[in-house]
């Protein structure tokens, strides 16, 4: 129970505390520390203050002394996070302020560990090349019924050895929409392009892969909500795209399936309503949901505010790092070698997954400087194919993502860097010509499939920016 009163005088004096601090250079480094422990606080305090309004409103409460209190304290709260994010933002750009933010060590550390752009620029050819051999590829390993077996995709090579890097088979639904994104994102639909026919048997077998309650597949994994969740995702995108309005139901009972599956007033992770969030799973989610709001399907208002305030809760505001289940939390492995084979520190898969999402939820990094930041950590470390332990499609297609939305030398690094190594790594020759093997940490789960789906989206992403910078 948050008692109103209180925490809108705490707030008050927050701010008021915020509005007389000095202006000039401090004097301690002690002032950097107090300014991101009081940013914790105030985020803290703010994300209460909204679900203490969302509860208001959800009982009808649409005015009173209590709504009005809790307005208040949210409005209060946003604005002494916005001065703190601002002292902090000062000490990030001016070096000399290194007493109010990072020590000058960490700013040249990370300035030096920047890689030095030697990379040709994309070869648009090479790169169109790649998307149409992947396409036809997955095209030719596609189920009659208009899945992708996610482990036995193999069956359909006619000669010779069958192709490799099987999936996990309960994964079917994930892949088959990954793949489907894949077609939707080089401009087919269910009425258009050279592979309409595989657009539309993928979404007719999606849509008879739900049930009554909106869920596609069934929880035979602990993990399904990932397949549920980009499923719901494709379904919105070819409604929306294809304006085939037989779709328009499936994917709002998809959508109203992630609605009942997200914690009260939080997130989403694997199991419904547990109080247990990801800011992997709600990445996905939160790709769904504005899918499902651009093309005029209902969506709740308020979990896209909530989704904003949890990424700030998980978001490191000095490095720009964003956390797994909080702040500071690298990404998960499997148990046993996994760990090892893949150490989490070689990327920011979670850091490029928020900073997408950021950016799916309308947010700009010129009115929110920890965007930069985040960016700049994805810099350090660019897609590269030469240390495997490094390699990790699921980094790739949230940076990309995120990178081609921050544009200017941020994309112009990435760009040449992802698909540098993207097309280094596509398949040349035998059954599994035009397709990327499925290297990296979550390969044994979707295989090949996946591999080629993700990274088709990559290069998709590179083309379309390509033909807009030459028109």
């Amino acid at each position: 129970m948050i008692r109103i009163p209180l925490l809108a005088a705490a707030i008050g004096l927050c701010v008021t505390f915020l509005q007389i601090l000095p202006a000039q250079k401090p004097a301690q480094k002690k002032a950097a520390d107090d300014t991101i422990e009081a940013l914790a606080e105030v985020q803290t305090a703010l994300h209460a203050a909204e679900v203490a309004q969302i509860r208001l409103l959800r009982a009808g409460k649409r005015s009173g002394q209590a709504l009005d209190s809790v307005n208040r304290a949210v409005k209060n709260l946003t604005a002494a996070r916005e001065i703190l994010r601002a002292r902090l933002g000062i000490a990030v750009k001016d070096p000399s302020l290194m007493g109010f933010g990072l020590e000058r060590k960490k700013v040249a550390d990370v300035k030096k560990r920047v890689p030095v752009l030697d990379l040709p620029k994309p070869d648009p050819k090479k790169v169109r090349m790649a998307i149409e051999r992947g396409l036809r590829w997955l095209h030719a390993h596609q189920d009659q019924d208009g899945r992708w077996d996610c482990d036995d995709f193999g069956k359909h090579d006619s000669k010779g050895k069958r192709s490799d890097n099987p999936g996990n088979a309960i994964h079917d639904v994930g892949v088959t929409a990954l793949a489907l994104l894949a077609f939707l994102g080089d401009g087919n639909t269910t009425s258009s392009g050279p592979y309409e026919e595989a657009v539309s048997k993928a979404v007719r077998w999606l849509q008879k892969q739900q049930g009554r309650n909106g869920l596609f597949g069934t929880k035979a994994s602990h993990d399904f909500i990932y397949d549920h969740a980009i499923a719901s995702f494709a379904m919105c995108e070819a409604y929306g795209l294809s304006k085939n309005k037989d779709l328009r139901k499936s994917a709002q009972r998809g959508i109203n399936y992630l609605e009942w599956h997200r914690n009260p007033y939080a997130c989403w992770r694997y199991q419904p309503r547990d109080n247990d969030n990801d800011s992997s799973v709600t990445a996905w989610c939160i790709k769904a949901y504005q899918s499902a709001k651009s093309f005029g399907l209902e969506t709740h208002t308020q979990a896209m505010k909530i989704a904003e305030n949890y990424l700030d809760e998980l978001t490191d505001p000095v490095t720009g790092m964003i956390g797994y289940t909080k702040r500071g939390e690298r990404s998960s492995r499997h148990p046993g070698d996994h760990s090892r084979n893949f150490p989490v520190e070689k990327g920011e898969a979670l850091t490029a997954a928020g900073l997408s999402s950021r950016f799916v939820l309308g947010q700009k990094p010129e009115k929110n400087a920890v965007m930069k930041l985040s960016a700049k950590r994805l810099l350090v470390k660019p897609p590269s194919a030469k240390d495997k332990r490094a390699i990790d499609h699921y980094y790739w297609y949230h940076g990309t993502s995120a990178m081609q939305q921050m544009g200017g030398e941020y994309w112009n690094r990435w760009s040449r860097s992802v698909t540098r190594a993207i097309l280094t790594t596509q398949r040349p020759s035998g059954n599994v010509a035009g397709s990327w093997d499925s290297a990296g940490p979550w390969g044994e789960d979707g295989g090949r499939i996946y591999a080629t789906s993700l990274l088709l989206n990559c290069l998709q992403v590179t083309w379309r920016d390509m033909k807009l910078r030459n028109r």
